[in-house]
């Protein structure tokens, strides 16, 4: 049986939205759900290899998450706050699609609920628009759940499938399906809680103290 992270409680959740899980000492954790923690910091920075977490850091978040209850799920052991002050929304990574939630990928790994959440720019699908990479029919403006180009603004596509294909192209090869922008195409994705990993496979993060 897989060994269930200590911070999510979930031995099976998506990879690409969670990481792989690592072994530190008996303490089995997902990366990212390691990384978006707000009561863990890392020593060192994402530039050097491996990152390290200590185990008494991660223990105490697990303790201060033990009685947070997941806004998404209703579960304890919430360890992702959203950023915006005053907010006390909490949840699990798992768990952020579900509630429509949005967890940057780069430094410093911010994450937001629905309502505090960053938007696209308010735009209207043209009559029976189809997502450009898997051909399904997308909402008929932007929302969570369907997204545009925001250069061209004509080509559109569902988050789930912009997701999958920057898994599959990598930060080099990512690009508008469309118009073909890159730069902007790129930091509107990565800005809108879209992970795009490197091109090049990185070595598995080890946690060691």
């Amino acid at each position: 049986m897989a060994q269930a992270c200590v911070l999510c409680h979930r031995s099976e959740a998506d990879p690409d939205a969670c990481g792989p899980i690592v072994d530190n000492q008996g303490i089995c954790a997902h990366y990212f759900c390691l990384l978006f923690a707000t009561d863990i910091h890392s020593e060192g920075s994402q530039l050097e290899e491996p990152m390290r977490f200590l185990p008494a850091c991660i223990r105490y978040a697990v303790e201060q998450a033990a009685e947070r209850d997941c806004f998404v799920c209703g579960e304890s052991g919430a360890t992702i706050t959203c950023q915006v002050t005053g907010c006390d929304r909490r949840f699990h990574l798992p768990c952020a699609v579900e509630g429509e939630c949005i967890t940057h990928y780069v430094p410093p790994h911010s994450s937001y609920c629905w309502e505090h959440r960053p938007h696209q720019q308010e735009e209207v699908a043209p009559e029976n628009t189809t997502c450009l990479i898997c051909l399904d029919p997308v909402e008929g403006r932007t929302t969570y759940g369907t997204m545009v180009c925001p250069v061209c603004k004509h080509a559109w596509f569902h988050r789930a499938c912009i997701q999958r294909q920057a898994i599959c192209a990598g930060i080099y090869c990512l690009q508008c399906p469309l118009c073909r922008n890159k730069n902007v195409f790129l930091t509107e994705m990565l800005f809108m809680g879209i992970r795009i990993p490197a091109l090049a496979a990185a070595p598995v993060p080890v946690l060691r103290c």
